[in-house]
């Protein structure tokens, strides 16, 4: 399985926002996931899915105004500045 980041953003301007990333939440907890608690839209996600299949399953819960990247992490190709929990997370898995 790979992890991959996840980072989306819906469009505010929608009727039903609340409840279209309420949608996109739910969806996105089924997976193994983490979250830094400073990055609201970012996740990453443990799966067996390659990054465009993982990215259709993502992107039929959103609309057409909202936006998402799914990249695959690589070993010893990612830096940042993380809670060490999720480090710890991400590190356990990549």
């Amino acid at each position: 399985m790979a992890v991959y980041l996840v980072t989306w953003d819906l469009n505010k301007q929608q009727q039903n926002y609340t409840r279209a990333r309420q949608i996109l939440v739910d969806h996105l907890e089924t997976y193994p996931h983490v979250k830094d608690p400073d990055l609201d839209s970012v996740w990453f996600i443990q799966s067996a899915s390659d990054a465009s299949t993982l990215e259709a399953e993502i992107r039929r819960r959103m609309g057409e105004t909202d936006r998402l990247i799914v990249t695959q992490l690589v070993t010893g190709q990612h830096q940042g500045w993380l809670a060490k929990d999720v480090w710890a997370w991400i590190d356990a898995r990549v």
